[in-house]
């Protein structure tokens, strides 16, 4: 049985080559060389876009996870995917491990995914290593949830990262983190 740590990451690496794999060719310039020696997470400190996410998987503890074996495939979202987050679910996020480690391995898909692989496709929904699925419509560019891939194909010595727009929220987070929210902003009114 694969541990937890395993499958996280797993799980993240996954994310990661969905992200890789769709195209919007009017952004592929500003993210660096489609190829690269380095694992997932190096490759992400390396791009200058990813530090919120960077952050965010050394805060869930995900690093050795993601600079694992893999393949991973990462839907990797932007500093600027981060900053469309109120600030105030942001921070609830970053506090609570678990909501955090569900969000970034909802990013991740087992195996090395091409953006190819995904045209080929055209609208499907996959697994994640988070556990709950992700669908992804290579109909008209290509979309996992509501986020676009800005950049696809990314590749890494252990996977491939797909630059997406938006971070995507598992479900079962986005109700967990409102509750966090409505119970603090009760216990502030007080």
């Amino acid at each position: 049985m694969m541990s937890l740590s395993r499958h996280i990451l797993s799980s993240i690496a996954a994310m990661g080559v969905l992200v890789a794999t769709s195209l919007v060719p009017a952004h592929a310039g500003s993210y660096g060389s489609t190829t690269s020696q380095a694992d997932i997470v190096d490759t992400a400190v390396a791009a200058g876009q990813f530090n919120t996410l960077v952050t965010a998987v050394e805060a869930a503890g995900l690093v050795e996870t993601l600079k694992g074996e893999g393949p991973f495939t990462v839907f990797a979202p932007t500093d600027e995917a981060f900053a469309k987050i109120p600030q105030a679910q942001l921070e609830a996020l970053l506090a609570n491990k678990e909501a955090l480690t569900a969000v970034l391995t909802y990013h991740v898909l087992p195996g090395r995914i091409t953006s190819g692989q995904l045209l080929e496709q055209r609208l499907i929904t996959v697994d994640t290593v988070q556990g709950e699925s992700v669908t992804v419509d290579a109909r008209n560019g290509v979309r996992v949830n509501d986020a676009n891939v800005v950049k696809a194909d990314i590749s890494a010595s252990n996977g491939v990262i797909h630059v997406i727009d938006t971070v995507i929220l598992p479900p079962s987070v986005v109700s967990s983190l409102e509750m966090e929210m409505r119970v603090a902003a009760l216990e502030i009114a007080r």
